[in-house]
Order: structure tokens, then sequence, then C-alpha cells
């Protein structure tokens, strides 16, 4: 069975830091892009970040540029996204999803729904 399980969400208060993991089972991860949205109460999902299990590459969007940092751990099949300077804003559900041979332009898209997999969410709380 294709799982991703995400794991790090919680609650941390404005300026400090979090750390999400999504642990990949089921496919062959290196032929994937794997990556996070985010959606905020009444808002659309937000592609924020993805990274090339092929080849490293990453991107990120303009919200959670030079804060959040992105990783793979290809021998754990795993991928972890490090959030630092949280913000209020940043406030909402972290989902874990993965297209195979993807690239950052479906993350920047908002293409949500175009994933080939997506893991449940994770809540990410930030308090002023």
């Amino acid at each position: 069975d294709v799982q991703l399980q995400a794991s790090g969400g919680g609650l941390v208060q404005a300026g400090g830091s979090q750390r999400l993991s999504c642990a990949a089972s089921g496919f062959t991860f290196d032929d994937y892009a794997i990556g996070w949205f985010r959606q905020a109460p009444g808002k659309e999902h937000e592609g924020i970040s993805c990274i090339s299990s092929s080849d490293g590459s990453t991107y990120y969007a303009d919200s959670v540029k030079g804060r959040f940092t992105i990783s793979s751990d290809n021998a754990k099949n795993t991928v972890y996204l490090q959030m630092d300077s949280l913000k209020p804003e940043d406030t909402a559900v972290y989902y874990c999803t993965a297209l195979r041979y993807g690239s950052g332009w479906y993350w920047a898209a908002g293409d949500y729904y175009g994933m080939d997999y997506w893991g449940k969410g994770t809540l990410v709380t930030v308090s002023s």
C-alpha cells in the first residue's frame, strides 16, 4: 500500500521552529518529487515546497523562502521540512504530497489535486 505518513505538527510560538517529516512507502521513492502543501482556514491549498528525490532540486514559495528548508533522506524514504522563524500566518494544516517525475512547477501552481499521492494533514499552530 502507498503511504505518506506526515508527522511533527503542533503548537509553537511565533519565532520558533518546527520540523515536519514525511515517511513514504509503497512506491519508488527516487521517481518522485515530494513536497508540502498547506491549507489555512478558509483558504485554498498553497504549494510551499518540494524536493526531487532523483536530483535534489528544490522549490520554495515566496511566503516561506529563507525560513523553511526541505531535505530528503533517500535511505529512509523520508522528506523533512524544517520551519524556522515561524509566523502566525504559517498556521495551517500541512499535507505531504508526491508526484511522479514532478517538479516545483506543480507546487507553484497550487495543483494539489493533480498530485499522485497525499498524506493525512498535520496541524501547525503558531501563536503570537
